[in-house]
């Protein structure tokens, strides 16, 4: 009998632990459920709330239990998305910042006449020696192919020959030490825009040890210290992403073949050392303006909102048009094969061979101000 009642509050003293440890633990546990990356929904609905049911006019709380709620009747029935007061399509996605747009590409081309973060037009002529534009034009090219084998971002690649101009519009280079120039722009570009940029060690294994580490850490403090350390400036692919999706709205045609076509047309400028003097800005409603001539030559490619928008009219494309169209058509560096090969592949919709009118009307180019 005592065994029997001993047993007893040992039980119950076993079973008081284990609920002050269950209640410890609850106390210290975590508030939020821990969510994996791959289960977090796609970025452009992260912020977008869930829309409520209009229709229903109770909702159950967790007893199980019902309590009235208010009914709440939609303000408008229209499927086809609202326009902003500027004429764009406004569209759900966040990181497009609608209300902001204006000002911030109002800044952007305040900034891309900055004498401070734009090469020379002519630095050629003016501050190089031993460099000349066809030397350019290769190391260009293998620094697409460079940015390809890495699986850099586009805007890595704009930044680096961005980078590579301004520095010889500033300082005298020899043509041996010219590789040398790219590989420390690129690596400066991916500090810059990257997530995961390549190490030093990877550049010099890309140039087969040409140059050494110590070598490409002495180039980048030298291009940043010659550019005082601005390197926000805007490029081509900056503007090219406005103008691209002004230049869709109403535009029969697959989005991604007019996206790719537009990236490589842009890509191909960057080959040609004539395409330094004009604006990105220029160069990006150039392109659009190439791009909407091949996929519908029969139509004026230009029109007012995009006059609007970019703040030129075809008069002022068509230098830069005219050239970009001969780039496309090989008429110039043709022997230049890296932006073509890499737009041949089907990911990028094989927009390289498509074909395009060999010449294009210059009344597209007279002054359509009266009917834009």
């Amino acid at each position: 009998m005592e065994d029997k009642e001993n047993s007893v509050p040992e039980r119950l003293t076993r079973a008081a632990k284990k609920r002050a440890a269950a209640a410890i633990a609850d106390l210290h546990a975590p508030t939020k459920k821990r969510v994996v990356l791959g289960e977090l929904p796609d970025l452009s609905n992260a912020l977008v709330r869930k829309k409520p049911d209009y229709g229903a006019e109770t909702q159950k709380e967790k007893g199980g239990t019902k309590r009235k709620v208010r009914k709440v009747l939609p303000t408008t029935t229209a499927k086809t998305p609202a326009k902003s007061g500027d004429g764009e399509v406004k569209l759900d996605d966040p990181q497009m910042c609608e209300t902001y747009v204006s000002d911030i590409y109002d800044y952007l081309r305040t900034m891309e006449v900055d004498p401070r973060r734009r090469s020379l037009p002519d630095y050629m002529q003016r501050v190089q020696k031993d460099v000349n534009a066809n030397m350019r034009a290769i190391l260009v090219d293998w620094l697409v192919e460079v940015a390809e084998e890495h699986k850099l971002v586009s805007d890595t690649l704009y930044l680096s020959i961005s980078l590579v101009d301004r520095y010889l519009s500033l300082n005298a280079l020899n043509k041996q030490k010219l590789q040398l120039l790219g590989v420390s722009s690129m690596l400066i570009a991916s500090k810059y825009e990257e997530i995961k940029p390549p190490e030093v060690e990877e550049f010099c294994y890309i140039t087969d040890n040409t140059y050494t580490k110590e070598e490409v850490v002495k180039m980048e403090a030298d291009i940043l210290k010659s550019l005082r350390f601005e390197l926000g400036n805007p490029t081509v692919k900056t503007f090219l992403r406005r103008f691209s999706r002004i230049a869709q709205e109403n535009y029969e045609s697959s989005g991604l073949q007019f996206e790719f076509l537009s990236y490589y047309l842009a890509e191909l400028s960057l080959l040609d050392y004539n395409c330094v003097k004009f604006l990105p800005s220029l160069v990006a409603a150039s392109v659009i303006f190439l791009v909407r001539f091949m996929l519908n030559p029969n139509v004026h490619p230009w029109n007012s909102t995009l006059h609007q928008h970019s703040g030129y009219e075809p008069a002022n494309l068509k230098e830069c048009v005219l050239l970009i169209h001969d780039l496309y058509l090989r008429r110039r560096g043709g022997s230049l094969l890296a932006v073509k090969e890499k737009y041949k592949q089907h990911k990028f919709k094989c927009v390289a061979t498509m074909p395009s009118p060999p010449e294009i009307p210059l009344s597209y180019f007279e002054d359509q101000s009266s009917d834009l």
